[in-house]
């Protein structure tokens, strides 16, 4: 009579669920935490400055054109519709710096409105770029 061995076979998995729980964990952590800068959108010549220093970075660029163009989030907008966006910006991120890279070229009245829509969105801080 011949004996019929039946092998059982283990089957030796490793359970993937608690490291996919802590990669979600840190992609969540990560996402949160990051933070978005909205650029203008536009490339602009900037004025040369002597003194110019680095200051703290922000999350909201205003680009002013050499022909008036306002550039606000890769997309040309108004005069009148800069202190809504930026609200809206804020109401996404809160930041409390804006940096205006206007162009060497741009006229100064129109910078200084863009400066008054931006103080009237709520924030004080208010920074020209230029280069060194």
């Amino acid at each position: 009579m011949a004996r019929r061995h039946r092998r059982e076979e283990e089957d030796a998995a490793i359970d993937m669920t608690p490291m996919l729980d802590i990669v979600f964990i840190m992609l969540i952590f990560f996402i949160v935490t990051t933070s978005f800068v909205k650029e203008a959108g536009i490339e602009v010549l900037k004025p040369e400055a002597s003194q110019a220093e680095s200051k703290p970075k922000a999350n909201i660029f205003i680009a002013v054109t050499n022909n008036g163009d306002i550039w606000m989030d890769k997309r040309q907008v108004d005069i009148d519709l800069v202190q809504s966006n930026i609200e809206k910006m804020l109401a996404e991120q809160q930041t409390d710096t804006v940096i205006i890279q206007a162009d060497e070229e741009a006229k100064h009245g129109k910078v200084v409105k863009v400066m008054d829509q931006v103080k009237a969105a709520g924030i004080d801080k208010i920074v020209v770029a230029g280069k060194k």
